[in-house]
């Protein structure tokens, strides 16, 4: 009998986070569940980014033993798969669809969301909704509570961070043209635009300790030269105050969880670094996509309610809050900046037990699989 085979959907909507997750979901399928994955993209160039030896025209391609498939627009007929991720509703092919409701046997669809917090996923996480076709689809909820389908984790992800030590993190920080400063708190910044950007700059000039700051290549770099006054281009630096800063490139996942390791803070946004921040068992920054109406800062606050327990002091918990709620509500930055860093030390304790929490239970990919099974 051959292997059964997965097609995922995604269409790249904000630059990195949708193609960054399914990318790592497709892999670990194929690389821990034995199963064959096409993945389709609708926008390759993105995908290059993350997987720099990738080909942006290419209608076919295999890495890491992963199908890459060109969405073509219009849609050519493909064999239908029995297993069919819709990635973060991104609306499969109508002649898709079609095909897979022609079928004899049915195929199994999956729309896999956003993550979130809120206390509802868990009741929606696994019910089937009906297309038009008749067709019945699922919905399967990533999440951070026992209800859902937890969090995308590879196996012997989180020892190899813990095997990533000093000299490792030296060699690794030497391979992108940092030299750790004496002293100084290490600190990443991959964010969306923010207004409140400048005054955690300027928190930092002039803060109690010397901090080096990490920028990767991305939409933080424009707010981070306006403040300079001057741009920065990847491998430049400045200093300013007690505040160091330098430009990295645009690294693959597997370095981008090498940073976030080698960080004492990270700050993060959307999705797939947002979870890889957790894994990092660090303290960080979580910069939520804005919605209209701001319905985004609802997920924040239920997120925050389970992220600030985890047997957190009340004054760290309102140092954390303090924080988070000041950078996703552009507020000034320097007051919060300053009473988070007065509890660093429990925070940074804290980072780790949330980690070893969620680590606890069942990761998204093997979540998946074992839903196919069930639902055979």
């Amino acid at each position: 009998m051959s292997r059964p085979s997965w097609d995922i959907f995604c269409k790249v909507v904000d630059n990195f986070g949708d193609i960054g997750v399914t990318w790592r979901l497709a892999r670990q399928l194929v690389a821990e569940h034995g199963l064959q994955v096409r993945l389709w993209v609708d926008h390759l160039p993105s995908f290059v980014r993350l997987c720099p030896q990738a080909m942006a025209n290419a209608p076919q391609q295999w890495h890491e033993g992963v199908q890459i498939r060109q969405w073509p627009e219009p849609w050519q007929p493909a064999q239908v798969a029995p297993v069919v991720i819709e990635a973060f509703g991104c609306k499969l092919p109508e002649a898709y669809v079609q095909a897979m409701a022609a079928q004899a046997q049915l195929s199994l669809w999956l729309n896999l969301d956003y993550l979130s917090a809120e206390p509802w996923v868990g009741g929606c996480h696994g019910l089937p909704s009906f297309s038009a076709t008749g067709y019945r689809k699922f919905f399967f909820f990533p999440g951070f509570r026992p209800d859902t389908g937890g969090l995308l984790r590879e196996q012997g992800l989180l020892a190899r961070r813990d095997a990533f030590d000093e000299a490792a993190r030296e060699r690794f920080l030497r391979s992108l043209s940092v030299i750790r400063r004496p002293g100084a708190l290490l600190v990443s910044l991959f964010a969306y635009e923010n207004p409140s950007l400048p005054s955690w700059l300027g928190a930092m000039a002039a803060g109690p300790l010397p901090i080096q700051l990490l920028v990767p290549e991305g939409k933080a770099l424009g707010d981070v030269n306006h403040w300079l006054g001057q741009p920065l281009a990847v491998g430049e630096q400045a200093e300013r105050g007690r505040l160091h800063i330098q430009v990295l490139p645009f690294v693959p996942q597997q370095d981008y969880d090498r940073l976030l390791w080698a960080c004492d803070f990270n700050a993060v946004r959307g999705e797939d670094s947002f979870v890889r921040a957790q894994w990092a068992g660090r303290p960080m920054l979580w910069h939520i996509y804005r919605q209209d109406e701001d319905v985004h800062l609802d997920k924040l606050e239920a997120f925050l309610e389970l992220y600030s327990q985890c047997g957190l002091p009340v004054p760290a918990q309102a140092a954390l809050l303090g924080l988070w709620r000041a950078w996703n509500r552009s507020l000034d930055m320097a007051a919060p900046w300053q009473q988070w860093l007065a509890h660093r030390e429990t925070l940074v304790e804290h980072a780790r037990q949330w980690c070893a929490e969620q680590a606890a239970r069942l990761d998204l990919a093997t979540a998946l699989v074992k839903f196919h099974r069930n639902w055979l």
